[in-house]
C-alpha cells in the first residue's frame, strides 16, 4: 500500500514546482481584474441654498426643475464670486480642458457677464467674471454661441449685445480665453449701433460658406437686422440690412394674425461708420418695419431649412397705437436662395384677449418641434390678469399651452418678496437654453429668472466688482436646470 502511495504524491509535487517554460517564472494565480472606471455624468440635483423660484403647471408634471444656483450661493473655491441679479443671455459649453464645463451668463442690469466652471457631474468648481460693469458699457440682455461645430466660425465666441443706449454695440468674448474684464476693445461695429437684444448667427449648412446674423433692437422703432458676410466667422467685413414689407408698409399693427406678408432687406450703406442716430434715421428712410420693442430671436432646430425658420417677440408698447401693446410673437422665413428676402407672420399675440393671453414676450427658446416663448410683464399693465408665464407653442399644430409659473406671490412675506408685492409679473425670465447635447442628456435645459424684489440691503450691488461704472440694480436672481422638456 506505502509504496503505491509515494510515486502519486511525489509526482503531484513535481507538478506543484514545475517551472514556466516561456519566463522562466514560477506559475502564479491570475490578478484580479481592475476595478471598472466610473464615468462621472451629470447629476440632477438641488444645489442652491434658495428655493425654487418657478412652478411648473401639471400638464408638464413630466418636467422637473432642480435650483442650480442663486445670488446668496457660495462656490467655495470662488468665496467672493456672486452670481449677480439680473441673469439673461447665457452659453452651456463643454470645457475643452476635458474635466466638465463652463456657463457664462450676462447679468443684464448690471451691465456684466460672468463665468463659471462646473465638473462632470454639474458642480461648479470655480466662478469670476468675463466681462465687469467697467468694461460692458450697456446693458446686456440675450446673448448668442457661436460655434466650429453649429455655424461655422474659427472658433467659438460669445456674442452678446448692448441695450438701453441707441449705441449699443455686440461684444464677441472669447468664452475659454482668460478673463480680461474690463477690456472694451472687442466690440463690433459692423453688427451695427443701436440698443439691441440679441444677434444669432444662423447654423452653417442654410447659406452654406456665408455668415448670417439676425439682429433684433429694443426699442421704440425697434428694428430686425441681418448681417451678411461671404466669409464664415467674419464679424468686421459684412454688410448690416434692414428688414422692410415689400409694399413698404412700415406700421405693426397694420399685420394681422392669418396673413403671411412678403420682406425684404435692404443695406444699410457703410453701417460700420454710423452712428446710432444716423442708422435709425436711415431705417426710416428706407421705410422699414418698425416694432414696439423687438426682443429676443431664435431659429428652428433640426435641419438647414429649419435654421432659416426664425422666431422672435415684440414686446408691446402702451399708448401707441402703430405698436402692439400687450405683445405678439413673428415667425420669418428666410428664403432658401437668399437671406435678404422672406415671409413674415403673426403666430401669437395678446391684444385680442389682452390681460388673459400673451402678456409682453421678452425672451425666445426654439427647438424642433416647439417655441418656448418668455414673458417679462413688469410694465404692470392694469387689466393683466396672470403671471409672467413660459409658454409652450407646437410648430406643428399652432397651438399654446401654459408651461411655468413663477412663485413671487407664493414667497410674499420672505426675503425674496419682503414687500409680499402681490402682482402680476414682478419677476421675469431670462434665458432659456437647451443644453441637452453637450451633457448628453436629452430635454435638459437652463433656465435664469430676475427676481427683482430680492433685495437685502447692498448685498447683491456691484457683483463683478467694478471700479467706476456702478450700476445700481442690487437684488438678487436664480439659474434652474430642467429636465424632461419636449423638444
Amino acid at each position: 500500500m506505502q509504496k503505491r502511495i509515494w510515486p502519486y504524491l511525489l509526482f503531484l509535487l513535481s507538478i506543484g514546482c514545475e517551472k514556466n517554460k516561456d519566463t522562466g517564472g514560477t506559475v502564479n494565480p491570475p490578478s484580479p481584474p481592475p476595478p471598472p472606471v466610473v464615468e462621472e455624468k451629470p447629476e440632477f440635483k438641488d444645489r442652491s441654498r434658495s428655493p425654487l423660484f418657478i412652478e411648473i403647471l401639471p400638464e408638464f408634471s413630466a418636467v422637473k426643475a432642480f435650483t442650480f444656483i442663486s445670488s446668496e450661493d457660495t462656490i467655495k473655491p470662488s468665496p467672493d464670486f456672486i452670481f449677480g441679479g439680473g441673469p439673461d443671455g447665457q452659453a452651456f459649453l463643454k470645457n475643452p480642458d476635458g474635466s466638465g464645463y463652463i456657463v457664462i451668463t450676462n447679468h443684464e442690469y448690471t451691465w456684466a457677464a460672468s463665468r463659471m466652471y462646473l465638473d462632470k457631474k454639474l458642480n461648479p468648481v470655480k466662478g469670476e467674471y468675463l466681462l465687469d460693469s467697467d468694461g460692458g458699457m450697456f446693458r446686456l440682455c440675450s446673448a448668442t454661441l457661436a460655434t466650429p461645430e453649429e455655424h461655422g466660425f474659427p472658433k467659438m465666441l460669445f456674442l452678446t449685445r448692448g441695450e438701453a443706449d441707441p449705441n449699443g454695440m455686440t461684444h464677441a468674448l472669447d468664452p475659454v480665453a482668460a478673463s480680461t474684464p474690463k477690456d472694451k476693445a472687442r466690440v463690433k461695429p459692423a453688427l451695427g449701433k443701436f440698443s439691441g437684444e440679441n444677434n444669432v448667427p444662423l447654423p452653417k449648412d442654410s447659406y452654406s460658406g456665408k455668415t448670417v446674423i439676425v439682429l433684433t433692437e429694443d426699442a421704440e422703432s425697434g428694428q430686425v437686422y441681418v448681417y451678411v458676410s461671404d466669409t464664415p466667422g467674419d464679424l468686421d467685413n459684412g454688410k448690416l440690412y434692414i428688414m422692410r414689407r415689400k409694399d413698404q408698409n412700415e406700421v405693426e399693427t397694420a399685420m394681422v394674425t392669418g396673413t403671411t406678408y412678403d420682406v425684404e432687406f435692404v443695406e444699410a450703406v457703410n453701417a460700420k461708420n454710423l452712428t446710432g442716430a444716423e442708422l435709425e434715421a436711415l431705417a426710416i428712410n428706407q421705410k422699414s418695419l418698425s416694432f414696439g420693442r423687438v426682443e429676443d430671436v431664435d431659429y428652428r432646430k433640426g435641419s438647414a431649412a429649419n435654421g432659416r425658420e426664425l422666431y422672435f417677440t415684440s414686446t408691446g408698447m402702451n399708448n401707441r397705437p402703430a405698436k402692439t401693446k400687450w405683445g405678439r410673437v413673428y415667425r420669418l422665413r428666410l428664403d432658401a436662395a437668399s437671406p435678404l428676402s422672406g415671409k413674415l407672420d403673426i403666430i401669437a399675440e395678446g391684444d385680442s384677449n389682452p390681460g388673459n393671453d400673451l402678456i409682453n414676450p421678452d425672451n425666445i427658446c426654439a427647438t424642433t418641434n416647439f417655441v418656448y416663448i418668455q414673458e417679462d410683464g413688469d410694465n404692470f399693465y392694469a387689466g393683466a390678469n396672470h403671471n409672467s408665464l413660459i409658454w409652450q407653442y407646437d410648430i406643428a399644430t399652432g397651438t399654446k399651452k401654459k408651461f411655468i409659473d413663477t412663485r413671487n406671490r407664493v414667497l410674499a412675506a420672505s426675503k425674496y418678496n419682503p414687500g409680499s408685492d402681490l402682482r402680476y409679473g414682478l419677476w421675469e425670465f431670462g434665458a432659456m437654453v437647451d443644453i441637452s447635447d453637450i451633457i448628453g442628456v436629452p430635454g435638459t435645459f437652463t433656465l435664469n429668472l430676475h427676481v427683482h424684489s430680492w433685495k437685502e440691503g447692498n448685498r447683491y450691488l456691484n457683483p463683478s466688482k467694478a471700479g467706476t461704472a456702478v450700476e445700481a440694480y442690487n437684488a438678487g436672481g436664480q439659474m434652474l436646470i430642467l429636465t424632461g422638456v419636449p423638444r
